[in-house]
């Protein structure tokens, strides 16, 4: 009864509701609808023809546009049309370009090079490092049309803002006594033209991309700077156990990182001996026991030399840290930040904490390369001697067409041209054992070294090269990168590299601190026609003679300028690019296996 009651009374309140206050329900679709009337009242419709403006209650619907009777088909056949009308008014030229340009832009690097923290914060640097050196008075006081006739002297290439002076004599660069004895010591006695513009460059503390030919000096552009920023910072405030470092090198290959700690040392030795501090290197590769240098560790850090593998490992173990890190070099910088050493790049990089001054040498970095690296630098300068990618004109290269299945034989003729020391390079470790074991048959005092051999064997084979105790040295290109063997004579390619880029750091090994060599290299009908065509532009270039075979070439480049935007390579384009190519199987087959590829940052 109680229920029955109160249902009764709930009715009656019903009942009691004002006709006025009750508001029916309006469907979506018809509340939109006076939405966009009460919109469209509040519009003046101008009518194009006549320019006569229309009340909205004259005309209170819109016109339907032109197409609205055309199905979507229909209208994407018709702009599918159109765009063939265009593109058949085109060059074939006109066609090239655009295709290039949208295949650099599908292979742009979206992501900047930074550390995470930087990245996920949004610190950016807007303001170069700063450093206590300046050039001298009668240096600054020098017009700038005076500087820019010293680089076009030098043939000097610059690019960016406040570009220091260049400087024609290392004690204007105001290295101490000590320094300029090791040069002595070296039998260097002026700057190379690396070294005139790029030592004031880093010295003042700016960040800088170095490109110059092989054997230009540029190891020394960048790690004398290091040696003062390191000695200067030790003045101030010695390190103490676990500090450090000041300066960070990384190198593409343990055999680079190794000649590099050995020119420091050399030079730290000249400083010791003249009463300066002690400065303590560590060389962080793979292959040698850390515990050989655990003195170094426990008495702190000034400069590390290493390889990407070994050093993120030792920052992941935190057996140092980059907190006091100021100088951050990468040698081979091309390889350093191409794909697949990426993201090496930038895990070292997460581990900065603070603003660093950042260098990239190499004798090869494409466009593509540079403008990536800016990406991570603050300001640079851009210091260029010669073409990115060009080969030492000091080198005369001789290309020979021999058969597969006799180039082994022909192999000694070739070791005939000069006297030793010669070195021989050859694409995989199975030639490069085959070689080795075919000259030793014949007398020939020879030794190896490829990726593949052990760090000890490595480490033999190039000390007995440098020091004569061996006429040979045969390598795979682990071995065609940065190292300085002075006295070579000869660099024989047994075979043409897959890229362009290689080939000019082989022969690089020769002709090293304006002495002339000689580099003679073997091709065949198993060479990919791209890379004879590369081949055949580089020697025009260098004004070197061009075989016949070479010359019957048909260059398909004719009506364009320039060679390919991804890898420097002058004797086709980027959508024929080799490198590129490779790059994207690499892609695939990281994908296919789940992205567990091998690491690409270079060596362990």
């Amino acid at each position: 009864m109680a229920n029955s009651s109160e249902e009764n009374k709930r009715i009656d309140d019903i009942n009691d509701i004002n006709e006025e206050d009750y508001v029916p329900y309006v469907p979506t679709k018809k509340r939109r609808q006076e939405k966009f009337q009460k919109l469209l009242s509040q519009r003046r419709i101008i009518e194009p023809q006549n320019n006569v403006e229309i009340d909205d209650e004259v005309e209170d619907t819109v016109k339907a546009g032109p197409k609205a009777n055309v199905s979507l088909i229909d209208q994407a056949v018709e702009v599918k049309k159109q765009k063939m009308l265009e593109d058949s008014t085109k060059t074939d030229v006109e066609k090239k370009l655009e295709e290039e340009k949208a295949i650099m832009e599908a292979v742009a690097q979206k992501k900047l090079l930074a550390s995470d923290r930087e990245l996920a914060k949004g610190i950016t640097y807007t303001k170069p490092m700063t450093t206590t050196w300046r050039p001298p008075r009668h240096i600054r006081e020098l017009l700038p049309e005076e500087h820019d006739l010293i680089r076009q002297k030098y043939h000097i290439l610059v690019d960016g803002e406040d570009i220091p002076p260049p400087i024609k004599h290392f004690r204007d660069m105001k290295f101490p006594p000590a320094i300029l004895d090791y040069l002595k010591s070296k039998n260097i006695r002026r700057p190379t033209p690396i070294q005139i513009q790029g030592l004031p460059v880093v010295l003042s503390g700016r960040d800088m991309i170095g490109i110059a030919f092989t054997g230009s000096g540029k190891t020394l552009a960048f790690s004398l700077p290091l040696i003062m920023f390191a000695l200067e910072e030790e003045c101030k405030l010695p390190l103490l156990r676990g500090e450090g470092p000041i300066g960070l090198i990384v190198c593409p290959s343990r055999e680079l990182a190794r000649q590099t700690f050995d020119s420091i040392c050399a030079a730290i030795e000249f400083l010791t001996r003249d009463s300066y501090n002690k400065l303590r290197p560590l060389l962080c590769i793979g292959g040698i026991s850390m515990s050989d240098q655990w003195h170094t560790l426990s008495e702190g850090i000034h400069i590390v030399i290493a390889t990407p593998g070994r050093l993120i490992d030792m920052l992941e173990k935190r057996k140092f840290n980059l907190d006091l890190c100021k100088f951050l070099c990468l040698d081979e910088a091309d390889r350093m930040i191409d794909m697949g050493f990426e993201e090496d790049v930038r895990n070292i990089m997460s581990y900065f904490t603070n603003q660093r001054q950042t260098l990239l040498y190499s004798a090869t970095m494409p466009k593509k390369i540079q403008d990536f690296a800016r990406s991570a630098l603050v300001k640079p300068v851009i210091v260029n001697v010669g073409r990115a990618g060009a080969a030492n004109l000091d080198v005369i290269q001789e290309v020979e067409y021999v058969k597969q299945e006799s180039k082994i034989v022909y192999l000694l003729e070739c070791l005939q041209k000069t006297p030793p020391p010669v070195l021989i390079f050859a694409e995989n470790k199975n030639d490069v054992d085959d070689i080795h074991e075919f000259l030793l048959l014949k007398g020939v005092e020879a030794v190896a070294i490829h990726g593949g051999k052990s760090q000890e064997e490595r480490e033999f084979a190039i000390s007995s090269f440098k020091e004569y105790k061996k006429d040979v040295l045969v390598a795979s290109d682990v071995a065609s990168k940065g190292l300085d063997f002075p006295d070579i004579q000869h660099v024989i390619n047994y075979d043409m590299p897959k890229e362009i880029e290689n080939y000019v750091h082989r022969i690089g090994r020769t002709g090293r601190s304006g002495k002339t060599g000689v580099a003679t290299t073997f091709i065949n009908m198993n060479c990919s026609e791209q890379i004879l065509l590369d081949l055949k532009h580089l020697l025009k270039e260098a004004k070197q003679r061009v075989p016949p075979v070479l010359e019957v070439l048909e260059d398909p480049l004719k009506d364009l300028k320039g060679g390919c935007t991804f890898c420097g390579g002058l004797g086709h384009r980027i959508s024929e690019c080799p490198k590129l190519d490779a790059q994207r199987r690499q892609q695939l087959g990281n994908i296919s296996r789940g992205g567990g590829g091998e690491r690409g940052g270079g060596e362990y």
